[in-house]
């Protein structure tokens, strides 16, 4: 049997399989040691557990589920052909969002060496232990390093990316519609947010997430109080673009302006924020590794939703 690592409630999890034929014994697979972007609580069927898939695109049920209530960490985030939200939970795991319900950061896991039974494909029991792990001083400094290593890395990428823009001649120019003083103002403020690193839940403004990049800019550079969250700040403004069967095309950089607001996801349930600055380009606080960063849009990772508040 295939070993998987699942980034259930950290690195404190182990899970075993019994029931199918094939199968003889019991196997352990171990919990994999990584960075959580968020937290989410099954919301699926009471007593019922929800189908993991070996892929986000055509995967395949993995023979096992995640039951309902239960705690996850989500390690990357990703979206099917049809527009689908999905979570990455393990090395090669992964859930759809829809069914679930973010929670806290600081949710804490279960210290108790209990089990908990979710139901699995033709009676198949699938057996979750949950538990801590304490881990050593000098794992903990190696991982610090480690993380320091990256978020500086980012930074001299970023730059590198921002000092090329600069030097470019032409910028987009801004329609009449706008207040300039206020797309200026937001734009300034925001590169300067570049490097920063990223933190779930952080407020700014030594630190972001997604949408608190937003709403701190906003504020700052042009006196608009927008929500918090991704959830609500969709739904302000203008849609200048939605992407759907219809409308399969990706957005053009000719029919945005300087200061709209990208959304990834489906407008019920958007899982990423960032600001337009002009010349096919973005400013968002994109991932822990990441942190606050510079980016070129792409058909690849193009946004499906595009409000205008300015």
């Amino acid at each position: 049997m295939t070993k998987h690592k699942l980034f259930k409630l950290g690195a404190a999890a182990a899970l075993t399989v019994t029931g199918v034929s094939a199968i003889t014994s019991l196997k352990t697979a171990r919990a994999a040691n990584f960075t959580a972007i968020k937290r989410v609580k099954i919301n699926y069927l009471p007593g019922k557990g929800l189908n993991i898939w070996t892929n986000y695109n055509k995967g395949k049920f993995m023979g096992y589920r995640a039951k309902d209530g239960t705690i996850w960490n989500v390690a990357e985030t990703a979206v099917d052909k049809k527009g689908n939200l999905w979570y990455k939970v393990g090395t090669r795991e992964w859930i759809e969002a829809r069914y679930t319900v973010d929670v806290g950061m600081d949710t804490p896991a279960s210290t108790n060496a209990k089990t908990k039974k979710s139901t699995a494909k033709n009676g198949v029991n699938n057996v979750i232990f949950l538990g801590t792990v304490t881990k050593k001083s000098t794992k903990k400094s190696k991982a610090t390093k480690a993380k320091a290593a990256k978020v500086k890395k980012a930074k001299q990428i970023v730059d590198v990316a921002v000092k090329k823009t600069s030097k470019k001649s032409t910028t987009k120019k801004v329609a009449s519609t706008q207040a300039p003083s206020k797309a200026g103002a937001i734009v300034a403020l925001a590169k300067q947010q570049v490097g920063k690193p990223y933190a779930w839940g952080a407020n700014g403004p030594d630190s972001f997430d997604c949408s608190s990049l937003v709403q701190y800019v906003f504020k700052n550079a042009a006196g608009m109080n927008l929500p918090r969250t991704t959830y609500d700040q969709v739904k302000v403004g203008q849609t200048v673009y939605q992407k759907s069967q219809a409308n399969g095309q990706p957005v053009s950089a000719n029919n945005l302006q300087v200061g709209d607001l990208l959304f990834w996801g489906s407008e019920s349930s958007p899982y990423h924020v960032a600001i337009y600055i002009g010349n096919n380009q973005y400013v968002n606080a994109a991932t822990p590794e990441q942190g606050t960063i510079l980016q070129t849009m792409t058909s690849y990772f193009a946004p499906t939703i595009v409000k205008r508040v300015l």
